[in-house]
């Protein structure tokens, strides 16, 4: 059986091309959104967040032989989880991970190395910030000083849960913009213009995670975007394609 850690598009994807080649495969996913998106023949899903202890369980409970961790490029914690698990039982990891956007040549694009970074960048740079970086920085943004004055706008997945945390966190309804991803470059400009944004913050998540059309849309208007970099992880066994993944296995 093998466990893949499918919290996107592409790892879902992979999982349905493993079945295909007759694999056993269990996906593993955070919410019941994610297992509505999951749920495909021949795949089994478990929902719910892995501790460290609880993927060992799972592995053994399952008897997992290879754990394919295609988790998102910025959950660190998920990936440090899977590495350890494997090595403790001790069973294969693989990782396959999208690859990044070349960041093009623009005189008003930033790099940063993490949100804390990112806020305090793009706080020099606008009073309306439009956050593209998932819900689970929203509160880094939130906490900074220096963006106190500016008008934050958090796009995020349609969740009731997710919408939830955004107004625990402060921002009013007119500041949230819940709608499914990726997005055309012509959207992102709408919105962008909708919103009168002065600042674009993102991930480079790769074009699947629409890197590309956000900071083409930021260019296109001429506004300032602030690029989070990806984590520092050496992973073994790293892949980018689903090739890679068969071949490996």
């Amino acid at each position: 059986m093998i466990l893949v850690l499918a919290g996107t598009l592409d790892g879902r994807e992979l999982a349905a091309s493993l079945a295909q080649s007759g694999h056993q495969v269990l996906v593993s996913v955070i919410s019941s959104y994610g297992r509505s998106l999951a749920e495909l023949p021949g795949i089994t899903v478990h929902t719910g967040e892995l501790t460290l202890d609880g993927m060992k369980d799972l592995i053994t409970n399952q008897q997992i032989n290879t754990v394919v961790d295609a988790s998102h490029p910025y959950a660190v914690n998920v990936s440090a989880n899977a590495m350890a698990a494997c090595e403790a039982s001790p069973i294969k990891y693989i990782r396959y991970e999208r690859s990044e956007v070349k960041v093009p040549e623009y005189e008003r694009l930033y790099l940063a190395g993490d949100a804390k970074e990112a806020a305090r960048v793009a706080a020099s740079l606008g009073k309306v910030v439009f956050l593209t970086t998932g819900s689970r920085t929203l509160k880094i943004f939130k906490s900074e000083p220096l963006l106190t004055q500016c008008r934050l706008i958090a796009r995020v997945l349609p969740q009731p849960d997710v919408v939830t945390e955004c107004i625990n966190l402060g921002f009013c309804p007119g500041d949230i913009v819940a709608i499914q991803g990726p997005f055309s470059h012509e959207l992102n400009v709408a919105l962008f213009k909708e919103f009168g944004a002065e600042v674009i913050v993102t991930k480079n998540s790769g074009m699947i995670g629409g890197a590309d059309t956000k900071i083409s849309a930021a260019m296109e208007m001429e506004l300032p975007i602030v690029v989070i970099g990806r984590p520092s992880i050496e992973y073994k066994n790293l892949c980018q394609t689903q090739a890679e993944v068969l071949a490996m296995l």
